[in-house]
């Protein structure tokens, strides 16, 4: 049923030279995505409940997920191209 696409990079069978790769990355873009989750989440809440605004505090409630993912994708892209210049 379910298929493995496969993968355009090469895959290391050891995890030392993946937690090397990890370690030269820095938490850089993950904290302020998750900032911004919560603070959204907070406005959202905020919009609903107190000023009854129930419709755009539904719209505000959407955002968490578009910025974590977001910030996940670049995340995710730096890790590729490290990965790239260390296989050359």
């Amino acid at each position: 049923m379910f298929s493995v696409a496969a993968v355009p990079f090469p895959v290391s069978d050891t995890t030392d030279e993946g937690s090397e790769t990890v370690a030269k990355m820095d938490d850089g873009m993950i904290a302020p995505a998750v900032m911004a989750a919560i603070g959204s989440v907070a406005l959202s809440l905020y919009y609903y409940y107190v000023r009854g605004e129930k419709q755009r505090g539904q719209f505000i409630g959407l955002w968490p997920p578009t910025i974590l993912g977001l910030a996940t994708y670049i995340k995710l892209d730096e890790i590729q191209k490290l990965l790239y210049e260390r296989d050359g």
